[in-house]
Parts: structure tokens; sequence; C-alpha cells
């Protein structure tokens, strides 16, 4: 394997066991699915988005998005409300227990890999860590 290649391999593996890891920190977040957490993030920053827009998103079919809405309304964290324009069209939205969810799970999350990063990294390497914020946002972003 060329060296660019075990590089990539060594980071793809970092990345994966940190979002593994970072699931695990969530107590709130363990009753829902990755794909259900991701939603409630994306009604979040979009406040309301037609299912078919979700399931684009997500890249999942409208069948399995629509599962996941179902579950999400039994919990009480989404609403369905009908568009004004169009009857056939249905909004969804969270609700205040579904946004309270949400930010109690990220805070969870959060607070631990603050409390890593304090307790594991030099001063310089939190520095590093913070440099490499913006090519990783650049992975994340190439389609």
């Amino acid at each position: 394997m060329n060296k660019n290649l075990e590089f990539v391999s060594d980071l793809r593996t970092v990345v994966g066991r940190l979002i593994k890891k970072l699931r695990k920190e969530s107590a709130t977040g363990q009753q829902l699915s990755l794909t259900e957490r991701s939603t409630l993030s994306l009604l979040y920053q979009h406040k309301a988005m037609l299912p078919s827009g979700l399931a684009a998103m997500e890249k999942i079919t409208n069948q399995s998005m629509s599962t996941i809405l179902n579950h999400l309304l039994e919990l009480g964290y989404i609403i369905r409300t009908a568009s004004k324009t169009d009857k056939r069209k249905v909004h969804i939205s969270l609700t205040i227990d579904g946004e309270r969810v949400l930010l109690k799970m990220r805070n969870e999350r959060d607070q631990w890999l603050a409390k890593a990063i304090t307790q594991t990294c030099s001063e310089h390497e939190q520095e590093l860590l913070k440099q490499v914020l913006i090519p990783l946002t650049k992975i994340v972003d190439f389609e």
C-alpha cells in the first residue's frame, strides 16, 4: 500500500472510531438511530422541511424516512403541519421536546469531547486540532 493510502486508511479509522465514541457519550441519544439524530439536526437547522427533502438529504428512500418520522412523532420530537399552499404536502418541524433532546445530546457529546481534548492533548496539540478543522470541513463538503 502506498504511503498516501496508508494515511487515508488511518484517518478513516480514527475518524470512524471518534464518531462511534461520541455516539456512546450521549445517554440521551442512545434511544435514537444515527439517521434519527441526523434528521433532528436537519430540522433544527432548516426549521421545517418536506419528508422528501429530508430523505434526499439523508440519502435514504422516502419509505425509510417515513418510518423514521413515525418514530420521532411517537416520541413527541416532531410535528407535521399541512402546507398552506398545497394541502397534499406536509411540513415537518421540531417540537420543543425535539429541540430540547437534540441540544441535550449535543451538549453531552461536546462536554465529553472538551474533557477528552483538555485531558489528553497538550496546548500545541489543541492548536493543531483547531487548524485541521479547515481541511476536514473541505473533505466533508466534497461531493
